[in-house]
């Protein structure tokens, strides 16, 4: 199980379903940043207006909070990419106000065979790209096979896909290597033209991406601005606003200062010690819904004094989740008990309050107690790696904290992206005992619950290494089959018992927050954040009051 080496493919691997985890996040009060990639959840503050009446000729100016690099969907989007190429692309399926998926190029929910292993979908007929080309059959197939073709990021998504065959001019027939009950979320991928992007590819990810979406591509200045202005002849519902104007505004209370002044209408991402002055301010108010995301301190069960239970039930005791979250996290996010967000857990009606119980009290004696007991050795210092956010690089001095007040030491090494992702996936103890991360993706409970507890997951289980065949067993039946209940009942048994292992701390999930100006029409905030903002669907359609 131990890798020693990451290989390029392996590192492309992880990455790919690492990215959106790593990029997910919240600001830091020292102003650096990284935003949340996901989301789930319900509007807990909304925009002062639903109605559609402003002027359809005003272009609406968006605040980042991460600057774009460039706006490829096959190679992978990191969210302020995906912030910009969501509204030039169209994806084959989309999401409606919640999690469920509904057609976008697709004219119809796909014809499924072959017990589950192949997915027939027919597109509609009208669509073309920016350029009038149209959108074929030929496209959605060459857009599902190049990550694979390419080893782009995406590739440990896609690989489930055997092969894309063209029947006819709009419809295409995936053929999968085994049955994979979260298919239908991989189908929300973006359609690319594929005489135009292989022409040039890299014209294509930063000089002119062209996609089939209500907004084609204008002109990108990096770290300054990216512009999009409305496509007359798209072939789905007319936008209400002329154009998109995106600024890179990485300082947070720059972000908010321009906001209030009315340089921008909507910013992404309000930190917590920011929160107030935003929903407080006369003419602005935020829209946000709970992330479908998971945040956590996870425990390397392969080498080293975290490998023994009792030790991670030791540092389980030495601190306590509930005030670190409430002192850093809230109001931005929430208390998490489990790894699925708040919203898919009402979703998939799990035991939210069983989970409650497991996480212990803070209890230096106790902890004491099962550090002498696990024999931990007296000048052992723990070592905790975060990503650069400080918002989980308090979560892991918390943890330090509690680890000193026990009578061992203990140190907090905050990395780079690179670096985290060479070093918390290798399962050795010279690279971390504990590290703190996030994942952010697909509101399906195998996105999870694989990818980060699974011994066969591109990650190894994410770094932990953790071994337990029946929980292995149960999460695999859970990918494999198309039984809801029974899906339910493997996933139930299975976090139980990781949750009991103390493989993880579930910590906190964040909120996909915007701030809004109130000339600002019918803006609501989607549960998956790579949907944001959401500017023309089938039920909103935003405008602006000048």
């Amino acid at each position: 199980m131990l890798r020693e080496n990451v290989s390029r493919r392996d590192l492309l691997k992880t990455t790919g379903v690492s990215i959106p985890v790593l990029l997910a996040g919240c600001t830091s009060d020292s102003g650096s940043e990284t935003t949340t990639s996901g989301g789930g959840g319900e509007e807990t503050t909304t925009s002062s207006s639903t109605e559609t009446g402003g002027s359809s000729g005003a272009t609406i100016n968006i605040g980042q909070s991460l600057n774009p690099v460039r706006f490829d969907p096959i190679t992978q989007l990191s969210n302020p990419d995906a912030l910009v190429a969501n509204r030039v692309f169209s994806q084959l399926y989309t999401y409606g106000e919640g999690t469920d998926v509904v057609p976008n190029l697709a004219a119809s929910m796909p014809t499924i065979e072959r017990d589950n292993t192949r997915y027939i979908v027919e597109i509609v007929d009208n669509a073309t790209f920016h350029n009038g080309d149209p959108v074929t059959a030929e496209d959605v197939a060459y857009s599902f096979l190049a990550p694979i073709e390419e080893e782009t990021p995406l590739y440990g998504i896609f690989s489930v896909i055997d092969s894309a065959e063209v029947i006819d001019e709009t419809t295409v027939q995936f053929d999968l290597s085994n049955p994979y009950a979260m298919f239908q979320h991989v189908l929300t991928h973006q359609v690319v033209p594929k005489a135009v992007r292989e022409a040039d590819p890299e014209a294509f990810s930063t000089g002119q991406p062209i996609g089939s979406g209500p907004f084609k591509f204008v002109e990108w200045e990096e770290s300054n601005y990216v512009t999009l202005e409305k496509w007359d002849d798209y072939w789905g519902e007319e936008p209400n606003v002329s154009g998109v104007e995106f600024t890179p505004i990485t300082e947070s209370t720059t972000r908010v200062t321009n906001l209030k002044t009315g340089d921008v209408d909507v910013i992404e991402t309000i930190p917590p010690k920011l929160w107030d002055s935003v929903n407080d301010a006369a003419d602005t108010s935020i829209s946000a819904v709970e992330s479908v995301g998971y945040f956590y301190v996870a425990f390397n069960c392969n080498e080293g004094p975290t490998a023994d239970k009792r030790v991670r039930e030791a540092i389980d005791y030495s601190f306590s989740m509930d005030d670190a979250v409430d002192r850093y996290i809230k109001p931005a996010g929430v208390r998490q008990y489990g790894p699925m967000p708040g919203p898919m857990v009402e979703e998939w009606d799990m035991p939210l309050e069983d989970w409650m119980d497991i996480p212990n009290d803070k209890d230096i004696e106790q902890a004491k107690s099962l550090f002498d007991e696990a024999g931990v050795p007296a000048d052992w210092d723990a070592k905790i790696i975060v990503p650069p956010d400080d918002n989980r690089e308090n979560i892991g001095l918390s943890i330090a904290n509690g680890i000193k007040e026990a009578g061992y030491e203990a140190h907090v090494e905050r990395l780079d992206w690179g670096a985290m992702l060479s070093r918390a996936y290798t399962g050795n103890v010279s690279d971390y005992n504990i590290y703190v991360l996030g994942w952010v993706r697909y509101p399906d409970p195998d996105d999870f619950m694989f990818n980060l507890f699974h011994e066969e997951s591109e990650g190894v289980n994410q770094g932990v290494y953790y071994k337990n065949d029946e929980v292995m067993d149960q999460i695999k039946g859970a990918r494999e089959s198309t039984d809801r209940a029974e899906r339910q009942q493997l996933y139930q048994s299975a976090i139980q018992t990781l949750l009991e292992d103390k493989v993880h701390l579930p910590a906190f999930n964040y909120k996909n927050s915007y701030g809004v100006k109130s000339s600002v029409n019918d803006f609501q905030v989607h549960p998956v954040s790579p949907q944001n903002p959401r500017l023309v669907t089938s039920y909103n359609n935003v405008s602006v009051d000048r």
